[in-house]
């Protein structure tokens, strides 16, 4: 390092130059990045829906209900229900998916979703039930994957109007019109009475609200890119200039050592 600076003088001014010119590409870089981040934040509607259920036979523990909206989840509960009964949910037209685990009061908020996968403990089909071991229980499931399951979602997209035009027909890819299908059924498969029970059925349903460009604030993260870069080319100059004023430290103490030392006696 002592003999490069010795040959050319300028090459640590050299080095700091090029060091700042970098710095300054790399945050514009950063900051052109952070502005046109060409990701888009959007909202949909996340409401609770209680559905209004139709019964053919009042004596039958059977109802029914058409809907046509976009879904997440949706709860079946029933109460005052007979004990060592069966609860069926039935899809007509739209395979859903039930877990035991969906519910259950834990530190993770399971959502039969991992990995941006369906989760193994998760069955889909049209038709889900479980056994009425007291008089009132609940059965969740889980309808669509690709809605935003808290109401906000994001997507890439050129421009506002084409990530609108996304997120429209991802909602109307959703939607479809089923009807579904409550009973309770004994041992044998029949339907038992309907008498003392309630049943309620409820959906999060989800609609679009708005769109807008995700951004991050450019001046904190034109400081941070900054100070990042700043530090990673100060160590590539810090280090080599240490050693080189290490070098020069040593080559005077040995210097001065020399000196000090009378020659030997011929």
């Amino acid at each position: 390092m002592e003999k490069a600076l010795s040959r050319n003088p300028n090459m640590l001014r050299t080095m700091i130059g090029l060091g700042l010119v970098l710095i300054i590409v790399l945050s514009f870089a950063v900051h052109k990045n952070t502005m046109d981040s060409e990701y888009y934040r959007y909202e949909t509607t996340n409401d609770g829906v209680i559905l209004a259920l139709e019964q053919p036979d009042d004596n039958t523990s059977e109802w029914y209900v058409t809907t046509s909206g976009a879904y997440t989840w949706i709860n079946l509960t029933v109460f005052n229900a007979p004990v060592d009964t069966e609860l069926v949910l039935t899809s007509s037209s739209t395979i859903w998916y039930h877990s035991p685990l969906l519910g259950e009061d834990s530190g993770d908020s399971f959502n039969c979703e991992e990995y941006e996968e369906v989760s193994e403990s998760c069955e889909g089909g049209y038709r889900h039930s479980i056994s009425i071991e007291n008089g009132d229980m609940t059965m969740r499931g889980r309808i669509s994957f690709e809605l935003p399951i808290e109401g906000v979602g994001y997507v890439q997209s050129a421009n506002p109007e084409e990530a609108e035009a996304h997120i429209q027909e991802m909602i109307n890819d959703t939607a479809a019109i089923t009807t579904w299908t409550i009973s309770i059924e004994n041992e044998e498969g029949e339907l038992v009475s309907s008498s003392g029970i309630d049943v309620e059925l409820e959906v999060v349903e989800h609609e679009f609200l708005n769109v807008e460009e995700f951004q991050l604030d450019p001046f904190q993260e034109t400081l941070y890119s900054l100070a990042t870069l700043i530090g990673c080319f100060g160590l590539m100059i810090v280090v080599p200039m240490m050693a080189y004023f290490a070098g020069v430290w040593k080559a005077k103490l040995d210097e001065e050592v020399r000196l000090e030392t009378p020659p030997p006696n011929e």
